[in-house]
């Protein structure tokens, strides 16, 4: 049996080859070729003077821009540095290596061209001015790690006034994935969503979604218990709420039907289910509390890098599911086997916006992934990005259900979206594979 000193040893071990590998490589991504250039003759084509005829035809209709330049695959990964994983505000410049990761997830997983932009203001409505001139260059924009509460006003004021789709990933693409895991959970526990007690631990963007995603799902907000830095949402609170924000000011006046008042504890007390969502631990939420929950409790310690307690020390207290937010334990629930997928199927059909639906829909092809056989491992409730399977599929249902919803500019079958989906995630793959085998990607130093 592995002891705690060495799993301790092991969650360390990811940070430091991080500061070793970084400055290595200097970096994770760079701008690839994608037309052949047969000899300097074709830069007549690809420049000047060829270039001005598709320049001319997009004047003429805009929307050909998707058809003569590769903006259909753009996609803006846009941070203002605000809210950078569990280390806060640490600035544009601090926040470039996250960015730049999001954009080598999207390449590899989704065969999506992100593009990291690290944004130098703190002020919500210029981040807004920003990303919508952006527009005429990409096919979509992934906000990523900005500070709450202005990030659901940007969110917000974009999806309304951006032609191109918006997504959040730390609110929507947290929400999806937490709610594929969940749906699992409650498989394997003989549970059903509509009758579970939750508690949220933790009122940011990502708990803040979650909530009102799972209660669209089907879960009673009656049954809910959400717990900030303040203690838990309740109607008695309405007044200074009101002063912090909307949307949490919304989910007091809906969940928590007893009244409960207090912290932490009084939030999990009786659950079947805590996601937490709150700040690094591990000392945020103890042994006892998971003790105090439901039977065979579902406990989701996500924060990063290090979750509210460690997964050990949950399965000693009890729970039956323990899932974390890293890769180096049991049970990631990690925004990363959502978002490729599903941008990869908006990307496919030129969706306008990705609504609750499209996440709906992306949670439950995720899920249904997870069950081999009739059967949910209660070490791996949720397929890993290894499965190739997870983006293909999820891309297929997000853009068929865009298509149905009427948010779609192009109509594509099931058939054309799976492959079009293949190719392009299979490309981005072997082209990895082939510079690694040919040393353009030289293998990292010994240790």
């Amino acid at each position: 049996m592995i002891s705690k000193e060495e799993l301790l040893a092991k969650a360390k071990k990811p940070a430091q080859d991080a500061l070793r590998l970084h400055p290595f490589y200097r970096g994770k991504i760079d701008v690839g070729i994608r037309c052949s250039i047969r000899d300097f003759k074709d830069f007549a084509i690809w420049y000047s003077p060829g270039v001005a005829e598709p320049c001319r035809a997009i004047h003429a209709n805009k929307d050909l821009v998707y058809e003569h330049t590769n903006k259909s695959n753009f996609v803006a990964v846009v941070s203002d540095g605000t809210r950078v994983l569990g280390l806060g505000d640490i600035g544009p410049e601090a926040s470039m290596p996250v960015m730049e990761g999001k954009a080598l997830l999207f390449k590899y997983l989704g065969g999506v061209d992100g593009f990291p932009i690290c944004v130098d203001t703190k002020d919500p409505d210029k981040l807004i001015e920003f990303v919508k001139m952006l527009q005429p260059s990409f096919g979509g924009i992934n906000l990523e790690d900005i500070a709450n509460p202005k990030c659901f006003y940007v969110l917000e004021r974009l999806r309304e006034e951006c032609h191109i789709p918006v997504w959040h990933d730390d609110q929507q693409g947290t929400a999806t994935v937490t709610l594929a895991g969940l749906i699992n959970a409650l498989r394997y526990v003989g549970k059903n969503l509509s009758d579970v007690k939750i508690a949220l631990i933790g009122a940011g963007a990502a708990n803040v979604c979650f909530a009102n995603l799972v209660i669209f799902a089907g879960a009673d907000p009656g049954k809910m218990f959400i717990c900030d830095s303040k203690g838990l949402l309740h109607k008695g609170r309405a007044d200074e709420l009101k002063a912090e924000y909307k949307e949490k000011l919304d989910l007091a006046m809906k969940t928590n039907a007893e009244g409960r008042t207090g912290g932490i504890a009084e939030a999990m007390k009786g659950c079947d289910v805590v996601i937490a969502l709150s700040k690094p631990g591990p000392d945020v939420i103890s042994k006892e509390w998971i003790k105090g929950m439901a039977k065979d409790p579902i406990a989701f310690l996500c924060a990063n890098p290090i979750p509210e307690m460690w997964p050990w020390d949950a399965k000693e207290a009890g729970a039956v599911i323990v899932a974390t937010g890293r890769s180096d334990f049991p049970n990631q629930v990690n925004n990363s086997v959502c978002f490729p997928g599903i941008f990869r199927g908006v990307l496919d059909v030129q969706a306008k916006t990705i609504t609750d639906e499209m996440c709906i829909t992306a949670a439950n092809t995720i899920a249904d992934l997870g069950v081999i056989d009739g059967k949910i491992d209660p070490e791996n409730i949720l397929p890993n990005m290894a499965n190739v399977e997870v983006f293909i599929r999820q891309a297929v249902e997000v853009g068929l259900k865009a298509i149905e919803l009427g948010i779609a500019r192009k109509v594509l079958t099931r058939e054309e979206l799976r492959a079009k989906a293949e190719a392009e995630i299979y490309r981005s793959r072997n082209i990895a594979q082939t510079l690694m085998d040919q040393g353009f990607i030289v293998p990292p130093p010994a240790e």
